[in-house]
């Protein structure tokens, strides 16, 4: 019998998982639609009130996305109104969902990236994760490491998909 030899392992390609660069930190949803008269009238005096009064330090040290859930129209200083109470306790507050908020902590994530370990080597994002990361995430991955890579590839090492080959 000959010897079973790891032809992945003694390749040069290396492997970029997004799910390392995952930020640790609690999420949570803050919906303002409880703070709007019937969920749908925001009345500046009534919902100032609720801003005034809210407990705002249950969002120490957490990722907040504020969000009305239902058709109402926000005006646009009311979000900022309630980031500004957030702003001593929150690490990063968006407007929008779960995924909208993981979108942004990954671009100020990747943005900050050093890539000179992708540099002329073939690179393989990896596909499976068990952390929520989003499908932007994957877009901003590609936009970073294609300058510098020699390839880019997509999936697990063996049964990648091929997406960018240096000409």
């Amino acid at each position: 019998m000959s010897e079973i030899i790891n032809r992945v392992a003694q390749s040069k390609l290396v492997t970029f998982d997004l799910e390392e660069l995952y930020p640790k930190g609690e999420r949570k949803v803050l919906d303002i639609k409880d703070w709007l008269h019937e969920g749908f009238i925001l009345r500046e005096k009534e919902f100032r009130n609720h801003v005034d009064t809210h407990d705002w330090s249950e969002y120490q040290d957490c990722y907040v996305a504020l969000q009305c859930s239902t058709d109402a129209i926000v005006p646009g200083w009311a979000f900022m109104l309630v980031a500004s109470q957030l702003q001593p306790y929150a690490k990063k507050v968006v407007v929008g969902n779960l995924e909208d908020l993981e979108t942004a902590l990954y671009q100020a994530v990747l943005d900050t990236l050093d890539v000179s370990p992708y540099a002329d080597k073939p690179v393989i994002i990896k596909g499976c994760s068990h952390k929520p990361v989003p499908q932007n995430a994957y877009l901003m991955a590609i936009e970073k490491i294609q300058p510098v890579a020699m390839s880019v590839m997509y999936g697990e090492a063996c049964s990648s998909v091929p997406l960018y080959k240096r000409k």
